[in-house]
């Protein structure tokens, strides 16, 4: 009866593995379980799907309340959509939290700040500055441009409105890109509270009741209440990753040296295959973000100039001029209004002199192997000087590269003269008597 009972655990905990439930890390008995969720970085479809997740699992396991802690410079306009329709909609109250100091909720990151049942700042962050802009930083016309403004102001509204707060003050954050800081947007009633930490906000509404964005009301039990980090899956941290356009571009310019080391390689396989996987994976980066064609053309130019400069002795001129494309292409690649959203200065570098370097040399070394004389098969006995071992008269016995082969000549020659080889006939050799041999 016993292995019965084991058998059938080990079924339920390989059940829920597989199943991908995630139990709450252990905590005192009947304490309260607050779900943390990190929203860091650029809002986009991986971060919006973690964020969703998160708050389904905290409803799944009844937990107290989320502290959804924000620390982001904006991002897409559908994600922020997406995750504050999983905020207002959940069972659980959602406590958004602006953290660590000097972190900031900008733009996207207003909207998501205002929408939870508790907002909080924690001293030394700001928010605001919503006014919407389109992914690419594109003018778009006055008519257009007043539409898209009109619609993320009465969005911005009917959130602050719901949850009790300043709309006016929301509203200006919006149209006029008014940021806050943590002490302004508590004075002007656009949060609920400025906490150092997490058990400090837990202390400051414990046992209040709140009101939820349906016009119900629950009382928060907060005391000693223990905080489980929600972590994101592999998949969703790999993609994520994935859309910093520092990542994509190494990922990128690495994938294309070793495509290229296999075009004048051909046969290794391996470099690729590898190639082709990481040339994937940097397009499946950028295609987050917007990408600014421009910088294309002048990343393609560079390599093109690299590869001239291999060819052509052109004293460096060329090479340089590869490496200032590259610079300002990788710079420019990205188009976007976002803050730390561009690729930096450092990763730049860091990619264009070291890829400088490999292309001048791999295109100069596969150069140089097709100016090569060519050294073995029929092409490699042509114009070889070799020596008679026999009298040719017309055919005979010569000695070339160490080895002896049948041959004819053109004329009589005698043994030891000097030969050199003028043509090919299957496994003869047609000779004629060689410079050295003339008097």
């Amino acid at each position: 009866m016993r292995r019965h009972c084991l058998t059938f655990q080990f079924v339920i905990i390989l059940a829920a593995a597989l199943g991908g439930s995630r139990p709450a890390e252990s905590a005192a008995p009947n304490s309260p379980i607050v779900v943390q969720i990190n929203l860091n970085g650029i809002i986009q479809p991986i971060s919006a799907e973690y964020v969703e997740r998160g708050i389904a699992y905290a409803n799944r396991i009844h937990a107290q309340a989320i502290l959804l802690a924000l620390s982001t410079p904006g991002g897409l306009g559908t994600s922020m959509r997406g995750i504050i329709k999983a905020i207002v909609s959940s069972e659980v109250p959602v406590i958004t939290y602006v953290a660590p100091s000097g972190s900031r909720a900008a733009s996207a990151g207003f909207f998501v700040l205002l929408s939870g049942d508790i907002a909080v700042m924690a001293p030394g962050t700001n928010t605001g500055a919503a006014h919407p802009v389109l992914l690419s930083g594109a003018d778009v016309g006055k008519t257009e441009a007043a539409k898209i403004e009109n619609d993320a102001a009465a969005y911005i509204r009917s959130i602050a409105q719901q949850r009790g707060r300043n709309a006016k003050l929301a509203e200006e954050g919006v149209r006029q890109s008014k940021s806050y800081t943590d002490q302004e947007a508590l004075q002007g009633h656009l949060i609920d509270a400025i906490a150092q930490s997490p058990q400090d906000i837990f202390r400051q509404f414990n046992g209040k009741s709140i009101k939820r964005f349906n016009g119900s009301t629950t009382t928060l039990d907060l005391a000693n209440a223990h905080i489980d980090v929600y972590a994101m899956s592999s998949r969703e941290h790999f993609l994520s990753q994935l859309a910093d356009p520092n990542i994509a571009f190494v990922l990128g310019v690495i994938g294309a040296i070793l495509l290229y080391f296999e075009f004048t390689h051909p046969g290794m396989v391996l470099p690729g295959i590898a190639g082709a996987i990481l040339v994937v994976l940097a397009l499946l980066g950028f295609q987050l973000l917007p990408i600014n064609y421009v910088g294309v053309i002048l990343i393609v130019l560079a390599l093109a100039l690299f590869a001239l400069e291999a060819h052509v002795s052109s004293h460096g001129l060329l090479a340089a001029g590869g490496i200032a494309a590259m610079l300002f292409g990788s710079l420019i690649l990205i188009k976007t209004p976002w803050p730390g959203a561009h690729i930096r200065l450092t990763t730049s570098l860091s990619v264009t002199l070291p890829l400088a370097i490999i292309v001048v040399l791999l295109v100069g070394a596969a150069l140089k192997a097709t100016r090569q004389k060519a050294i073995t098969g029929a092409e490699g006995m042509l114009n070889a000087i070799g020596i008679a071992r026999t009298d040719l008269a017309p055919e005979g016995k010569i000695l070339v590269h160490g080895e002896l082969w049948d041959a004819r000549a053109v004329g009589r020659i005698l043994a030891g003269d000097p030969v050199k080889v003028c043509a090919v006939e299957g496994l003869k050799l047609v000779v004629e008597p060689a410079k050295e041999a003339k008097s």
